[in-house]
């Protein structure tokens, strides 16, 4: 069957310079209302200007995510893509009239928030009189293409750690003749009861953090410093330092910020009337929310070896949440200590933020590269038909995503190989600069990936733990036999430093430490090492982590100076550790966060939040609001060979859903 042309929209001069073919697009605009044909729509909409540009034609040069465009990007058919609640909705995007490509069989959606108007560019001839210039209707806030689902569970949220820069959210006073500070194992965050609050998502970034509540709301506390919280925590009282002995054990007076400490929230009026949110993360200096239709929020700013280099080319620091321009369609969000990866609806990756690293996969990087080239957001690698990223994942400085295939890609700072791959191990210069198959992990079906500042972590779909990158502080989790100079690099002090390759945590029996006392110091009650867990869920932290099992258990291991693990004690814990102190014994944990001296677990609650159980209208999709087909094949089903991000900018990990 031969292509199907375009039909001239309502309100548009015809450009077939035909009469026969003017009264025709009349009919159709006659019967098929306002908007007209969908694929003229969008094709006048991207010769008038608009901020929308269909997938298959060439980027608004104005688009920030579009600047380094060259041609249409990669092509991935609505029966390649991941799954998804608007997969199967997906239809391919109309070319461009101006490129003259073939025109797909199906029509894709119309843009109906666009003002419908004659095009000023171009004068055509007709003798038949052009239709009526309408306005075409927008559809009411409440109806939005979804494509992510808002979470509906409420949590308990348990913190610990050091707490010094109000990341543990307990406020700046003490609660129950506790102190919200040096708190050493799991405690239940009172700030956030789940009746009042209703916690549904949570992520750490590194001294803040950032949650999304069962009625839409955001919360933030912990560092404010570069806008990370996105609301006004100005306060006049006076400081103190939380490291002094403190002679009065019974002080009230932390020298907190009560405005920082303290869970607040960000003001609804800083987001688009009608937005709801399905996902929020952090990085080290900002935060993020993305919303169910795909679209993200942020608002902080990025930092580099010298200091800040901004949140976008024209902004230094976003005090307050604004819309990332040049980002469509996307379903998941990882976040690194800098730099955010982004997952779209198509498959595609897309990477920005600071890039001295490389820890953005992109061409345009440099070392330490303090430019604000990588605050546009931009796909990070080639994609086709055949191959589509299903999966994210970020430590501080390195990235990986897993394509439909299973294989994982890694790239970013590699100096205790961190990425997976071996080369240059133990060099302080060692980075991959581009996406790249980790050819230890083929095979291997893994299910989830993150990262800390020079460790990995990652579970298989068979609940395998493993783990590969620095050794020296235990972040690796592995007892001292099981480095060899086949997979550890040693350091002079034959000591091991390194472990090259993704290594498996193997199940051991069930050790308990009756003795007063782990590397002296005291513990109660006693530990209970890794018994042959099945691993389901997997966090870290700067130099920590965790691994949640499939009865919902949650084991640390690692750095512990700041009591990050949860175990109690400050010394370093060698292997995964069941953390097993009263808060959470009997709870069955699904969520496990860590940023830099602190960490969080989630169990599902028992109390419901106050409020309609119901989703309001906003979850609802518009029946004529099909899903975007960005990342669709064109015409002449030819993938992009640069792969980078067009107009419409497609570009959770540190989120509990």
């Amino acid at each position: 069957m031969p292509p199907k042309k375009a039909a001239p929209a309502a309100g548009r001069s015809s450009r077939l310079g035909s009469a026969l073919r003017a009264a025709t697009a009349a009919r159709r605009s006659r019967t098929q209302g306002l908007g007209g044909s969908d694929n003229a729509n969008q094709n006048n909409a991207a010769t008038n200007g608009a901020t929308s540009v269909p997938a298959t034609s060439v980027p608004d040069a104005s688009d920030p995510a579009a600047s380094n465009t060259a041609a249409p990007d990669p092509a991935v058919p609505d029966s390649a893509a991941p799954d998804s609640a608007a997969s199967a909705s997906r239809r391919p995007a109309a070319a461009r009239s101006s490129r003259k490509r073939k025109q797909p069989v199906e029509e894709e959606q119309e843009d109906e928030e666009e003002e419908v108007k004659p095009n000023p560019s171009k004068k055509t001839k007709s003798t038949a009189k052009p239709p009526k210039t309408v306005r075409a209707k927008v559809p009411p806030k409440t109806e939005i293409k979804v494509i992510g689902e808002a979470p509906k569970q409420v949590l308990d949220v348990f913190v610990f750690g050091e707490g010094s820069s109000g990341e543990l959210g307990l406020g700046a006073k003490k609660y129950d003749g506790k102190k919200p500070i040096d708190v050493k194992r799991p405690r239940i965050n009172h700030n956030l009861d789940p009746k009042k609050v209703g916690i549904v998502e949570i992520a750490c970034g590194g001294m803040h953090a950032i949650a999304l509540t069962k009625d839409n709301r955001i919360f933030t506390w912990g560092v404010n410093d570069d806008g990370a919280l996105g609301r006004d925590t100005a306060w006049e009282g006076g400081t103190r330092d939380v490291d002094d002995e403190d002679e009065d054990d019974d002080d009230d007076d932390t020298g907190l910020n009560p405005h920082e400490s303290t869970p607040g929230q960000v003001s609804q009026a800083d987001f688009i009337d009608g937005d709801r949110f399905c996902q929020v993360a952090a990085t080290d200096s900002a935060s993020f929310a993305l919303t169910v239709d795909g679209r993200v929020y942020g608002w902080g700013t990025f930092r580099g070896s010298d200091g800040i280099i901004g949140f976008t080319p024209t902004i230094r620091v976003q005090s307050r949440p604004m819309v990332i321009p040049g980002l469509k369609n996307i379903t998941k969000l990882a976040c690194g200590s800098n730099h955010v990866v982004a997952l779209s609806l198509s498959g595609r990756v897309y990477t920005w933020g600071s890039g001295g690293q490389f820890q953005l996969g992109r061409k345009a990087t440099t070392r330490h590269d303090g430019s604000k080239a990588g605050l546009r957001p931009e796909c990070c690698s080639k994609f086709s038909a055949k191959k589509y990223a299903i999966d994210i994942g970020a430590g501080s400085y390195h990235s990986f995503f897993i394509d439909n295939h299973k294989e994982v890609w890694g790239w970013g700072l590699n100096n205790y190989s961190q990425t997976g791959h071996s080369d240059d191990s133990g060099k302080d210069d060692a980075m991959v600069l581009m996406p790249r198959v980790v050819e230890s992990l083929s095979g291997r079906d893994i299910a989830q990936i993150v990262g800390g500042e020079h460790h990995t972590v990652a579970c298989t779909e068979d609940g395998e733990l493993l783990t590969w990158g620095r050794i020296d502080g235990h972040q690796v989790g592995h007892p001292a036999d099981k480095y060899n100079d086949d997979n550890t690099v040693f350091d002079e002090n034959k000591k091991p430093r390194i472990l090259m390759e993704p290594t498996r945590i193997d199940g051991m029996s069930a050790t308990f430490i009756t003795a007063p006392a782990y590397h002296g110091k005291e513990l109660e009650p006693p530990l209970t090492l890794l018994a042959g867990i099945h691993a389901e869920f997997v966090a870290a932290g700067t130099d920590t982590s965790f691994a949640i099992d499939d009865s919902g258990k949650t084991y640390s291991w690692g750095f512990s100076a700041n009591y990050q693990t949860g175990q109690g004690t400050d010394e370093e814990i060698e292997v995964p550790t069941l953390i097993d102190n009263t808060a959470v014994k009997t709870r069955q944990i699904v969520w496990a966060g860590a940023g830099g001296q602190y960490s969080m677990l989630a169990a599902e609650s028992q109390i419901e939040a106050d409020g309609d159980d119901e989703a309001d209208g906003n979850d609802e999709a518009n029946g004529n609001d099909e899903a975007n087909a960005d990342g669709q094949a064109n015409a002449d089903g030819q993938a992009n060979a640069d792969g980078q991000a067009n107009g419409n900018g497609e570009a959770n990990a540190n989120g509990a859903s």
